[in-house]
This record gives structure tokens, sequence and C-alpha cells, in this order.
């Protein structure tokens, strides 16, 4: 007779939980009742029940076995956008439509709701049945030293300042050169990977940390959220096992990121004016060692920032909602817009190259800007950055509602398009992925922000100069990497 406790040890040890689309998919469940559970107290309960389940929607159509893990940042930062402006509702006491912005906000908030699964049906119909990797190409990055790993990233970060310091003296090819530095993005996500992946070279994995953020304060746009991101898609990808120490971790991470953005928040108007010598422009005038003397001098007496103000000036920046919604109501009174003029600009912008129209008009978002919402101009120049209306309102000037969600998916088949040909190279399946994240955040690292011209311009570009490096120059990387391994490279599958 069997015994209890014989059944008992004879029973399978369950899987241990690992961070992959299935584990986010269940996390946003649970989001989106939290949210529902809370949103009979909103001002706009039925926005915020609806859209708190949309990322769990939208990981259900995508969640496949072999979709990149970047594919995630896509939706959940342009979620995140949309949904905070319900999170602002609360806090003003002022529900969706009663703002300043008048009541276009309610339609752009459902219109971009709307866009966002329209995106991930795209990418499912595109994405959804590439071939599972080989075992050796799964497996490849286990093989590579942190070491080497490392000084790739540094030798490719050493190229990307070259490749800025290029855009400089010939602007006609800014986008190759930025499409070229994007490298880097590749050669941090290896060596994320295959620190997660296998637990050596950890303080590599802080290095380059600590050095993209010191990098990322040292511009005006301050972009050092990008580790973070690069971090977490890696984490995805190497299906970290979730323990207290990684969970423990992701806190971390996330509270780290947090204390940045409201640190960067808090500060940028005045290091803004300090570091371009109070012109109003882009261009950066003090040298580097001044400007982080300023803000480690800020740094150290935190206690002279207002971190409530910070915190709720990051909120309504991040929402980007507002100013969708009022284009929507200025474009119902103003003169009519040329049919498809932002489509036009777009194809125009990337089949007019620079470097052979040199006389061809730069893209201006700020005009962009004033064009569509009817703003005053000087409402354009907001802190020496730029303001763009973002690729949906673009798509809505054109085609309206329900038609923008045609334009919608055409951007999401050719994104996910760029996608698919790199995931069927012939390279292992992490450089695959690094690739996908490089190019995920080139064209929608700013979320839902991007400009359609600017979009198809950086989509084509990056297509065709890592189309060349995967021929020509990462087979000649892979080699080295092997060779330092103590292996022969192994054959593409």
């Amino acid at each position: 007779m069997v015994t209890v406790n014989s059944r008992l040890r004879a029973r399978p040890a369950s899987p241990p939980m690992v961070l992959d689309y299935g584990f986010l998919r269940r996390t946003f469940l649970l989001v989106g009742m939290a949210l529902l559970l809370v949103a009979p107290f909103s001002l706009d309960p039925l926005a915020l029940a609806v859209g708190g389940f949309v990322p769990w929607l939208v990981l259900s159509i995508v969640a496949k076995p072999t979709m990149p893990a970047a594919v995630v940042y896509i939706f959940l930062w342009q979620w995140a956008q949309v949904i905070s402006r319900v999170l602002q509702s609360m806090i003003d006491g002022e529900a969706l439509g009663a703002g300043i912005y008048g009541p276009g906000v309610i339609n752009a908030y459902w219109y971009m709701l709307a866009s966002i699964v329209v995106l991930a049906c795209a990418f499912r119909a595109v994405l959804g049945g590439l071939p599972a990797p080989t075992p050796e190409d799964e497996n490849a990055h286990l093989e590579w030293r942190p070491t080497d790993l490392f000084i790739l990233y540094c030798a490719t970060l050493v190229l990307a300042v070259a490749c800025g310091y290029a855009t400089r003296f010939i602007p006609g090819l800014s986008q190759q050169f930025e499409a070229v530095s994007r490298l880097k993005i590749v050669a941090e996500f290896l060596l994320f990977v295959s620190v997660l992946s296998t637990g050596r070279g950890g303080k590599f994995l802080l290095a380059a940390v600590l050095v993209e953020i010191l990098i990322g304060f040292s511009g005006l746009l301050a972009d050092f959220r990008g580790v973070f991101v690069y971090l977490l898609i890696a984490a995805i990808a190497a299906r970290v096992a979730l323990g207290v120490a990684s969970i423990l971790g992701g806190v971390a991470w996330l509270t780290i990121v947090m204390m940045l953005a409201l640190f960067w928040t808090a500060v940028k108007m005045d290091y803004r004016e300090f570091a371009t010598g109070g012109e109003e422009t882009q261009h950066v005038s003090v040298p580097l060692s001044e400007r982080l003397a300023y803000l480690g001098r800020v740094a150290t007496s935190p206690g002279q920032i207002d971190w409530t103000y910070a915190s709720y000036t990051l909120l309504t920046r991040f929402a980007y909602v507002d100013i969708f919604g009022s284009v929507i109501d200025y474009q119902r009174t103003a003169r009519v817009e040329a049919p498809a003029r932002q489509w036009q600009e777009a194809v125009d912008h990337v089949f007019k190259p620079r470097i052979l129209f040199p006389n061809k008009a730069a893209l201006s978002d700020s005009e962009t800007f004033v064009r569509l919402t009817g703003a005053d101009p000087e409402e354009a120049i907001r802190a020496s950055t730029s303001i763009s209306v973002g690729y949906m309102t673009e798509n809505y000037v054109d085609l309206g509602f329900p038609g923008m969600l045609l334009g919608i998916a055409a951007v999401g088949l050719m994104l996910a398009g760029v996608i698919r040909y790199f995931m069927r190279s012939r390279l292992p399946w992490m450089v695959r992925q690094g690739i996908a994240l490089a190019f995920v955040y080139n064209v929608a690292g700013s979320g839902v922000e991007i400009s359609l011209p600017k979009m198809f311009g950086a989509t084509i570009m990056f297509f065709l100069v890592y189309a060349l490096l995967v021929k020509f120059a990462l087979p000649t990387g892979l080699k080295w990497l092997y060779a330092r391994a103590g292996g022969d490279q192994r054959q593409p599958s």
C-alpha cells in the first residue's frame, strides 16, 4: 500500500516562477482588478476600469513563445502614458473632459487605448508565428565571458560618442549615425542578459549601469532611463527566476528609476538654462565637468527640492493625452488640413534624404504642434525642448476616427515587419533580441510622442544600416566572442 508520504515524495516539483510574458499577463490582470475596485471612487470610473485591463488584453494578444521581449516596452510604456491621465484627474479633482484642454480629452483617451490594442494585433499578425531557435542559438550567450561583453560594450560606447561628434560635422547623415550608435544597446543587452542568466559578472553589469546614468545626466534630455529599460528587457529575455532576491532587486530597480526621474524633473529647468548659457537652444555650451558639478551640488542638497511638486510635474509630463484632446477640439473648428498631410510629410521625409536634398526644410515638431493645436507660437518653445503631438494624433488629423486605426495598423505592420526580418536572421537568439531592442528603443523610445516623419525615417534608416551590419560587421564581433570564450563559432541556424 502506498503511503501518503511516498505519494508526496513522488509528486513532481512545480516549475519555478519566472519573469516572462505569462507572469506579466497574470500581474497586469491583478492590476486591472485592483483598478476596477478603485474605479468607482474616481471621477472617470469607466475610463479607469476599462483602461486598467488594456495591458492584460494586449499581453494576451502578443504573448507567444518566440515574441521578442522588447515588444513589451512598446505597449506598456504607451499604455502608461495614457492611463496616467486618469490618475492625474483624480489628483486634480477634475474629470477628463473638464480641464483646460477641453472635452476632446475624453475622446483622445479612448482613441489612444484603441490604438494600442490595434497595434498589438498587428504585431501578433506579423510576429506570432516566428520559429523557435535551435538550442545552440538559444544558449549561445551562455558561452561568452562577461569580461569580453563588457569590453564590447565599452567599444560600442566609444563608437556612440564618435557618432555623436560625426553628426555635428555631417548633419545630413544624422540618422545613419544615430542608427549605428544604437549598437551600444545591443552590447548592453548582451552583457545584461549574460550576467542575469549565468550569475557571473555582476560588477560589469553595475559598472555599465552607472556609466549610462552618468552619461544620461550629462545632456539636456537626460536619457538615463534607457539603461533601466534595457535591464528589464534583458531580465524578461533571460526568464529570470523570481525569488526573494530578484523581487527585492526589482523593487530597488523601480525605486532608483523613480528617484532619478523625480530628481531630473525638479532640476531640469534650471539645469538646462545653466547648460545652454541661458539661450533658448538645445546646444550645450557649458563644459561637462561644470554640468556634473552643478548636478552634484543640487543632489547633495535634497532638502531644497520640492519633491511633491516634482512628483506632480512628472505625472503631468508623462501623461500624453491632453495634447491629443486639444487637437481634437481645435480641428473641429479650424481650417481643414490638406488630405493626409502628416503621412505625406512622413513619406517625403523618408524618400528625400538630406544628403541628396540639402535644401529640404527641417521638420519641426513644435511647428506641427502650433499648426494642429492653434497654440501661441511662443508656447512651442518650452524649456529648450520641442513639443510633438505624437503619431497617434497625426493619424487622427489625417484619417479621423475610426479611420486612424487603419493608419495605426499600418504603423504596427511596418514596425513588426522590421523586427521579424532581424528575428529571422542567422544570428544567436539573444543577438536577435538585442537588435529588436535597439530598434524598438530607436523608434519608440519616447512612446506616443514620436511623430510620423521621425518614426518612418528612423525605421527605414535602422533597417538599411543594420541589414549591412548583420551581414558584414556582427559576424566579426561574434567570432571574437567565441574565440575569447575558447571555442569555435557555431554555425548559424
